[in-house]
């Protein structure tokens, strides 16, 4: 080979600073995410549009990997990737973005209060439901129904938490749609 690299083992592609650009599988795995992961990112607008090899490929700088970190980190404290999308656009017009932030993660906190409360209440209503439904037990022949799936219909608590479940499926939260 005149380049004195296999065919299967080329130089990695280097950016205008210096530093060498990573493959869409390079920046996934050192992130721990898909490359789908990534491309969903990029259409999202919280991780920029790479630049291009001649033949085409995604190349990414460097500090793609923090950055696709920064964005992982925001999502698991309950971040959505539109939230984030607008802050980091704010930020990269030399904005402070900061104010909105705090609110964010305020809502999330207020929305992770209210449901650590919920889950507080139906885990103790479980407690109650299983010491009902063992005495029920006792009373019932082997084999024979208990019925016990019937006497959640007249659970106030359990109505709650379906109700709960169906607004956090449906997306009745007006923030988290966006």
């Amino acid at each position: 080979m005149a380049d004195g690299l296999s065919p299967t083992r080329r130089a990695a592609p280097i950016a205008a600073d210096g530093h060498t650009l990573l493959g869409p599988s390079e920046l996934a795995r050192l992130t721990g995410v898909s490359t789908d992961t990534l491309r969903h990112y990029e259409r999202k607008r919280v991780l920029g549009m790479p630049a291009r090899s001649d033949g085409g490929y995604r190349r990414y700088p460097p500090e793609a990997v923090a950055h696709v970190r920064l964005v992982r980190r925001a999502l698991a404290i309950g971040f959505t990737l539109n939230d984030l999308a607008a802050v980091l656009s704010e930020r990269d017009r030399g904005r402070a973005p900061c104010r909105s932030v705090r609110t964010l993660v305020a809502e999330r906190l207020a929305e992770l209060e209210t449901r650590l409360r919920d889950l507080t209440e139906l885990r103790d209503e479980l407690r109650v439901l299983l010491r009902e439904w063992d005495g029920r037990l006792a009373q019932v022949p082997a084999g024979t129904q208990a019925r016990l799936l019937d006497v959640l219909a007249a659970r106030p608590v359990v109505n709650r938490a379906v109700a709960n479940r169906r607004r956090m499926v449906g997306g009745a939260n007006p923030r988290r749609r966006r």
